[in-house]
């Protein structure tokens, strides 16, 4: 079957679904839009193909939920959550739950398309392809300590309580955590993310 481009957007925000439709309208995309989870869901059995793009925090069904109700039902729809909150325990279990990236609100246009296009990309392949070899790769560079900082960094724990528990100072916590955007070459916190998680970590 032909990779589909209807991008299904979940947002109880009626201006961010607007927004959001008119962007990825004007990119070629094809757009459904659906202001609650619930709804998506009763559109689900007549759906084919794309990608879906949700936010996490919405009245009802959440997006967390959301993402649980497909795959524990068998659907292998790619899924890009969209957060307002920066909230890094969340984006951790979205990406245990298997979707392809995590954005924060507010984000740059070139982001979204980019998260948006990866996951179409995805159609079909199992989640659990994971890269494993590149991820185990760009991970070997770092020291024993950033590993450790990266352990409670995908823990969602904060810079406070990781210095704390290495017996270091917050600062010295935010370097490290500098020098393991670069060392990886992750440009975001969910791809550094997907690579601890793709690594085993």
């Amino acid at each position: 079957m032909a990779n589909s481009q209807i991008v299904h957007v979940i947002d109880d925000d009626e201006a961010m679904r607007d927004s959001l439709s008119f962007l990825l309208d004007i990119q070629g995309f094809e757009t459904r839009v659906y202001e609650s989870a619930m709804a998506f869901l009763d559109a689900l059995p007549g759906l084919s193909g794309g990608c879906v793009l949700t936010d996490v925090r919405m009245p009802g069904l959440s997006g967390m939920e959301l993402i649980d109700h497909l795959r524990a039902n068998g659907h292998d729809l790619p899924v890009v959550v969209m957060t307002g909150h920066g909230d890094v325990p969340m984006a951790v279990e979205a990406m245990k739950a298997g979707v392809i990236d995590f954005i924060e609100k507010p984000f740059a246009d070139d982001v979204l398309l980019r998260a948006v296009r990866s996951a179409l990309d995805r159609q079909g392949v199992p989640s659990q392809d994971g890269g494993l070899k590149e991820a185990q790769a760009r991970l070997a560079t770092l020291s024993p300590r950033e590993r450790d900082v990266l352990a409670g960094v995908v823990a969602g724990k904060a810079n406070k309580v990781i210095a704390y528990d290495l017996g270091i100072s917050p600062r010295t916590v935010e370097i490290y955590r500098a020098n393991l955007m670069t060392k990886t070459g992750a440009r975001n916190m969910a791809e550094l993310m997907r690579l601890a998680l793709a690594a085993g970590l």
